[in-house]
């Protein structure tokens, strides 16, 4: 349950920005697979995990998923905002932030369970063809 919060958490930090429209050109420039940390700074989650995320013409998708029934869904805006969404089962999370070229920061958080920061670093410019 605590890995379920954490990869909540970080869905939550990436939210926002899912609701704001991008040019595809713009949100193209964060195209690439980005390697994302989550610390947990309070509450009942795991202290530290690391997941791996693509991101496709301002679509986010998880690629490091260690259970099928975590789903992410969200957004990079043409500014870099990111605004995620991430579920499994019946907990919910949203993920908020920023990328820049090369990395990225924010914060997330799992209703009252959990909250913390996390860092990002891009790892490729080509995006991973995900279905």
């Amino acid at each position: 349950m605590l890995k379920v919060s954490a990869v909540l958490a970080l869905a939550s930090s990436l939210s926002l920005a899912a609701f704001l429209p991008a040019r595809a050109a713009d949100a193209a420039s964060y195209n690439g697979t980005w390697r994302v940390e989550l610390v947990t700074e309070s509450g009942f989650c795991d202290g530290r995990h690391t997941y791996s995320v693509v991101v496709q013409e301002g679509q986010v998708r998880l690629l490091s998923a260690s259970d099928e029934a975590t789903r992410m869904s969200g957004r990079v805006g043409a500014d870099g905002t990111v605004g995620l969404n991430v579920s499994q089962g019946s907990m919910n999370g949203s993920v908020l932030g920023r990328l820049q070229v090369r990395s990225g920061s924010g914060t997330w958080k799992v209703s009252a369970l959990c909250s913390g920061r996390w860092a990002a670093s891009r790892r490729s410019i080509v995006a991973a063809q995900v279905p």
